[in-house]
């Protein structure tokens, strides 16, 4: 599943004329892979293959059908997946290292001696799958896309119909009102990976808390 640069490069120059493909940018909210993903990987102690996390998201019903074209589809399924893992990866440091390999992803609580080496190693191909302009869509496919995903995922995002209201959703994210997009989207990255309760000072409530506060702001941004 995981492209070679090769074959991204020759997929990327035959879409650099797709309408709004180079205009995209990063979708509202987060990837919501990445809390499956940390699960999965947390609920073993073996490195997993890119191919069998991606079998098992879809097996839980995690991973949907993207695009009608079966080459496009696994591409943007890989781009997706890889965009997690990468963003995980970042996240996670400098406390713990997650590797990511196509044979070989897993967590490290201790940091290998040669992460720093692999981190810098791999920053072309790790830019390259944060970049949502990579992604052969226009800003509003890959947002519907996103919300759809989302809305599957209510053991992570919690089940709270009526959303928070703004001010005590900022206090949960102890913020005040004058929290810019770019502060609540960190601060929600910070505390969910905190309180995740896959991690082993995680909390299952306080992250469902976290949680919802996120739904009410990323509903409501501050900022347009």
């Amino acid at each position: 599943m995981l492209l070679d640069k090769t074959s991204q490069n020759h997929y990327a120059n035959s879409q650099s004329t797709a309408p709004d493909a180079r205009v995209l940018s990063v979708p509202k909210g987060d990837n919501p892979l990445i809390w499956p993903v940390l699960t999965l990987l947390k609920s073993s102690n073996t490195s997993w293959k890119v191919h069998h996390l991606a079998s098992e998201l879809q097996t839980k019903g995690l991973m949907h059908d993207l695009d009608p074209m079966p080459e496009k589809d696994l591409f943007k399924r890989n781009f997706l997946l890889m965009n997690a893992l990468y963003e995980l990866q970042d996240m996670l440091m400098p406390r713990q290292w997650l590797q990511v390999k196509a044979m070989e992803i897993q967590i490290f609580r201790i940091i290998p001696a040669h992460a720093d080496i692999e981190h810098v190693r791999d920053g072309a191909l790790r830019d390259y799958y944060l970049d949502w302009a990579n992604y052969d869509a226009s800003v509003n496919v890959v947002r519907e896309m996103l919300e759809s995903f989302w809305s599957s995922y209510q053991q992570y995002i919690g089940v709270n119909v009526q959303l928070m209201h703004k001010g005590h959703a900022l206090k949960v994210f102890e913020l005040d009102v004058t929290a810019t997009d770019k502060d609540i989207r960190k601060q929600w990255r910070k505390l969910a990976l905190k309180w995740h309760p896959d991690r082993d000072e995680g909390n299952a409530e306080r992250f469902r808390e976290i949680c919802e506060a996120w739904q009410t702001l990323r509903d409501k941004s501050l900022v347009a």
